[in-house]
């Protein structure tokens, strides 16, 4: 499988949770990297309309940031 590097900015609040994921998967051994894929991977083979729920989300975290 082909991986391609990519660096990403997110809130400091999702960094967090994300490191708590990882701590409760701490007896894989994994990496946030591996743990952002595999969140990415169940969101994207999820049926909902993944499309509509990314613009809600997009305008939502704009929101916030503008607050």
């Amino acid at each position: 499988m082909t991986r391609t590097k990519m660096c990403v900015s997110v809130r400091t609040a999702l960094v967090e949770e994300l490191d708590t994921l990882v701590g409760k998967c701490s007896d894989l051994g994994a990496s946030r990297s591996e743990i952002v894929e595999s969140i990415l991977t169940a969101y994207l083979q999820n049926d909902e309309d993944r499309i509509e729920k990314t613009r809600e989300l997009t305008i939502s975290n704009r929101k916030q940031s503008n607050s």
